[in-house]
């Protein structure tokens, strides 16, 4: 369907070493070589400057609906030509349009989900007058990165301590530099016994957000009032007499508080994660399902606000700890641009796959016991007794 000739190639002294590429693209009609030129914007190609001219406005007519081929957004810093000037995409995130709103002080671009279009906004559409940002970053630069070690993609049978502690450094590099780590957790840290070593993280700066669902805080309550997860003995690992009801008389008394923090505050949750999270002020989201027994007060159960309230606490980050659970974390990926640092942590090699292939080199996959996982890290982080200062 497309013809690509190569009309010039300025390559490097070293093979490993970024080269520049200039290629003549035809197509059959006008239609393929639109879908050919989103390709290529994606991938981070650019259109050379005699043939850049301003990106194609239409503007919203019906809320919460974009015109028809508009530009739809990757993970990729983004800019755009309005005005002869490109402008920066603000809020990057994949799947969202660029809405375009002109002020005094110039043109200002941002990255929007449909739902949040309004009648009236400017929208970028087809491919002309966009560009992507990618970094083009040699072999040997990448190699002096502290997070090098997350371009080798997902594996099982890397040793997990090594794995575990460059992550250790990196995450004493964010807290010590002020940065910032939000963690997206699933159920299965609680019942894999990942609770205390979760809480430690969290007391000891290294988590400055919480996110996941009514799950993890109803097991995490369950355990830290009665001993159990879904009803097995924390310490025993077996099923204790009457514990299918333990998590939803949990439920009930955290009800009866009128949320977490107040039980908290009432003496009722003395320890865990949600109580770590309260007593540091670290901020949670923990959004609703289907599925959902309760939920709990917190438990926010109009998913639009929860992806928003999500989204909120993502700005900024600078790492995210994706701890087995896929629903959520693939959710905060989705919101997540180029640049974050990502651990996918499950004990299912497909799982962790489908969450590290976001086609940002800045990511790793660790295939192994999350409750295990949460253990060595904070082993690791003791050893770590002196603060550690980036040259």
């Amino acid at each position: 369907r497309m013809r690509g000739v190569l009309k010039d190639m300025l390559p490097e002294t070293q093979r490993q070493s970024t080269s520049n590429a200039e290629l003549k693209v035809s197509a059959p009609d006008h239609e393929v070589m639109a879908e050919i030129m989103t390709k290529l914007i994606d991938l981070g190609a650019v259109t050379p400057a005699q043939e850049v001219c301003d990106a194609n406005l239409e503007p919203v007519t019906q809320a919460g609906v974009a015109p028809d081929d508009f530009y739809v957004t990757t993970i990729y810093p983004t800019e755009v030509r309005v005005n002869c000037e490109w402008v920066k995409v603000q809020h990057q995130r994949m799947d969202g349009a660029i809405a375009i709103t002109e002020t005094p002080d110039g043109v200002i671009a941002r990255c929007k989900l449909v739902r949040d279009l309004e009648v009236g906004e400017q929208v970028i559409v087809g491919v002309e007058g966009i560009r992507t940002v990618r970094k083009t970053e040699s072999r040997e630069q990448r190699n002096q990165q502290e997070f090098s070690f997350m371009a080798s993609g997902v594996s099982s049978e890397r040793r997990v301590e090594l794995v575990v502690e460059q992550i250790a450094w990196e995450l004493r590099q964010i807290r010590d530099q002020g940065g910032r780590v939000v963690v997206t957790a699933g159920p299965v840290v609680i019942h894999t016994g990942g609770s205390e070593h979760l809480s430690s993280l969290i007391r000891q700066g290294y988590v400055q957000a919480l996110l996941g669902g009514n799950a993890i805080a109803v097991h995490d309550i369950e355990q830290s009032l009665m001993g159990t997860s879904l009803g097995v003995d924390m310490k025993r690992g077996v099923v204790v007499h009457g514990g299918h009801r333990h998590h939803l008389k949990v439920i009930n008394a955290i009800r009866r508080c009128g949320s977490i923090a107040q039980a908290v505050e009432q003496g009722v949750l003395t320890k865990g994660v949600m109580y770590e999270c309260v007593r540091n002020n670290v901020p949670f989201v923990l959004a609703g399902s289907i599925r959902d027994d309760g939920p709990l007060p917190d438990t926010q159960m109009d998913l639009i606000k929860a992806q928003q309230d999500y989204a909120k606490l993502l700005e900024g980050t600078d790492m995210i700890l994706m701890l087995s659970t896929m629903l959520h974390s693939i959710g905060v990926g989705n919101m997540t641009p180029a640049g974050v640092k990502m651990v996918c942590v499950d004990i299912n090699p497909a799982v962790v796959t489908k969450l590290s292939d976001r086609g940002s080199v800045e990511s790793v996959g660790v295939v192994t016991d999350v409750g295990l996982f949460l253990s060595l890290l904070v082993q690791q982080l003791d050893k770590l007794t002196s603060p550690y200062l980036a040259k």
